[in-house]
């Protein structure tokens, strides 16, 4: 009687903590949010560990119909697992709000997320400001609220994290028009796609917050056994191929020496440090490395 949010980590089956999977095996059903991040591995991985069905809960289903997920908790356990950690994003914590507001228990089994894994880049997690999120601009939209917490971390010296925009499930709005339900494929921000348009908005907004020279790192598939760290100035990251998704873009603060000797493994020739593009175990890798 009980329902458990478990955060799965950031690579594939294996990184679920024993905690969790103890919990997961223990209910009656399993829920896999899937539109605020992927694993990158297919459900059929994560059935086959857990011994049991896997239910895909979009974003339409965690959003307008929370209720099915609940129901039935009052008798039965039942697991809401989340890519990262479970508290990596606020729908999270509204489904939790929703099952107190009934009298379900919570149980929280909490897990790596890219809100501190992200230290893999060598910048120190006490360094860093407010996360923002980057979304994919279209021809009528093309919000840049992020752009003043960019500048207020900068101004402190701060690192900003910024997270890509992924498009899961996202229903084509002219067939939508028409009466009929047709899906796009699925989108992932790319790095090389925010750095664009993060120069678009600079030059839109001329605050001085960010420029082509300023220091960036870009990061792909973190935790994954090809992820690809690579340092460098926001144009020359441009010019990298980081492969498949998923995506994320550091821009750093003023660095302290530890974090100016660590990132110099990271840095692109010529980009101010040696070492060419390196992934996480510290070996040589291209820059187009070969999937939250």
């Amino acid at each position: 009687m009980v329902l458990y949010l478990v955060g799965l980590g950031l690579f594939n089956e294996q990184d679920i903590t024993l905690r969790g999977l103890e919990a997961i095996r223990r209910c009656s059903r399993v829920y896999l949010e899937a539109y605020t991040s992927i694993l990158l591995c297919g459900k059929e991985k994560l059935e086959a560990l857990y011994g049991k069905e896997v239910i895909v809960a979009d974003r339409e289903m965690v959003e307008s119909r929370a209720e099915e997920i609940l129901e039935g908790s009052d008798s039965q356990d039942v697991a809401f697992c989340v890519v990262g950690d479970p508290f990596g994003a606020t729908t999270h914590t509204d489904l939790q709000l929703r099952a107190r507001e009934r009298g379900i228990p919570v149980r929280v089994v909490h897990n790596a997320s890219v809100m501190n894994a992200v230290g893999a880049c060598g910048l120190s997690l006490y360094r860093f400001g407010e996360a923002v999120s980057i979304v994919f601009f279209t021809e009528t939209w093309r919000p840049d609220s992020f752009y003043d917490k960019i500048v207020a971390n900068r101004k402190l010296g701060l690192h900003t994290l910024c997270l890509l925009d992924i498009k899961v499930k996202e229903p084509n709005l002219a067939a939508l028009a028409r009466g009929r339900t047709v899906y796009e494929p699925p989108r992932y921000m790319t790095v090389n796609t925010a750095i664009q348009q993060l120069l678009e908005v600079e030059e839109r907004r001329l605050e001085g917050a960010f420029s082509g020279s300023t220091l960036g790192v870009g990061i792909a598939r973190l935790q994954a056994d090809d992820q690809q760290i690579v340092a460098g100035t926001l144009e020359q990251l441009l010019e990298v191929d980081f492969g498949a998704p998923l995506h994320c873009l550091v821009l750093a603060g003023d660095l302290h020496v530890t974090e100016q000797e660590m990132i110099q493994f990271y840095m692109i020739e010529g980009g101010g440090g040696g070492g060419g593009n390196c992934n996480g175990n510290g070996h040589a890798a291209s820059a187009a490395a070969a999937d939250h």
